[in-house]
């Protein structure tokens, strides 16, 4: 079986790590978002890549579900020293390793596509991890200017620091992605969902994770035209994020925060759509919309929930083929 699966960083990384149990011998190829990546300290960061990476490769600090196992910050301490700007995002040691050898072939003229290729023979990540594309591409988010929240005048951020210096507390007005529009997919990336027996999207955040993946042109269109039953989990259990600020980014580009809003967001690919049973509710709506609807535990409490999540995604998938 062959599986592609569009993933962002902690909830892509601890679904996808089930999948992997749940379906042992499929071929899995996970597209990975890159409108996240920050260039900082002259090293450029890719987060959900670097997650994905980490966590299937056994190298993720498992308490906080990014950045490298066994930890240390010599170099941000004797940064933050110096007053050095981004003190906000701080890079631990070991995972330095990792943006310093990007950066360096990244320079060399590799596209991003080979350096995460080259990478991934250390980890071994158990998946084919695939940038969406190798143009730059960065979620900005326009916030009020000043402080003045009900003011006209505003600005552009990067999402990293509305994300993890604001903690998404000031308002997003809008979230443009710079560059999308020119960018292109990398290398595989259509063939991928082409080729796909079935097509997941994990509980990854709709608007920042996913949002940027289908946003590279050709994308959306190969997903919606693909042969494969395109299966989502919902990444909202009881009208509330399971993690990060999700509600905080839906909000933005109007959309409720429900399993069923998401649904909607994401309606013309979906063949299926898997809900919290404590969003039972949401299945009619979801069905009423033409995607076959199904309530069951989506907590991924450990790696056992998430392997019965993908189990309960690959099985949706197979219903939804039969049909």
């Amino acid at each position: 079986m062959r599986i592609t699966a569009l993933a962002g960083g902690i909830g892509g990384s601890r679904f996808l790590r089930g999948l992997l149990r749940a379906a042992p011998d499929a071929e899995v190829t996970v597209i990975g978002n890159t409108a996240d990546d920050i260039v900082l300290h002259g090293l450029h960061v890719s987060p959900d890549l670097d997650t994905v990476m980490y966590t299937l490769g056994g190298g993720i600090e498992e308490s906080q579900g990014w950045g490298r196992s066994g930890e240390t910050f010599a170099v941000a301490e004797e940064l933050a020293a110096y007053g050095a700007e981004a003190q906000w995002f701080t890079l631990g040691d070991r995972d330095l390793a990792t943006h310093l050898l990007r950066t360096q072939m990244l320079t060399a003229g590799y596209p991003l596509s080979a350096v995460t290729e080259a990478l991934c023979d250390r980890w071994r990540p158990g998946v084919r991890l695939l940038p969406m594309t190798d143009d730059r591409v960065e979620t900005h988010v326009v916030v009020p200017a000043g402080g003045d929240e009900d003011g006209a005048a505003e600005k552009a951020i990067h999402f990293q620091e509305w994300w993890v210096r604001l903690h998404a507390e000031v308002p997003a007005r809008r979230i443009v992605l710079v560059g999308a529009d020119r960018a292109k997919p990398a290398p595989g990336v259509l063939d991928a969902i082409a080729a796909a027996d079935v097509i997941l999207l994990p509980p990854s955040n709709p608007v920042v994770s996913i949002g940027p993946i289908l946003a590279v042109p050709g994308v959306r269109d190969a997903v919606a035209s693909a042969a494969a039953p395109v299966v989502g989990l919902s990444p909202i259990i009881g009208g509330s994020p399971v993690r990060g600020m999700a509600d905080a980014a839906l909000t933005a580009i109007g959309v409720p925060t429900t399993a069923a809003g998401v649904a909607e967001l994401f309606a013309d690919l979906l063949d299926g759509w898997l809900v919290d049973t404590v969003d039972a509710d949401a299945v009619p709506a979801v069905e009423g919309a033409g995607v076959r609807c199904v309530a069951v535990p989506l907590w991924m409490t450990d790696v056992d929930a998430a392997a019965a999540m993908a189990r309960a995604a690959l099985d949706l998938a197979e219903e939804v083929r039969a049909r």
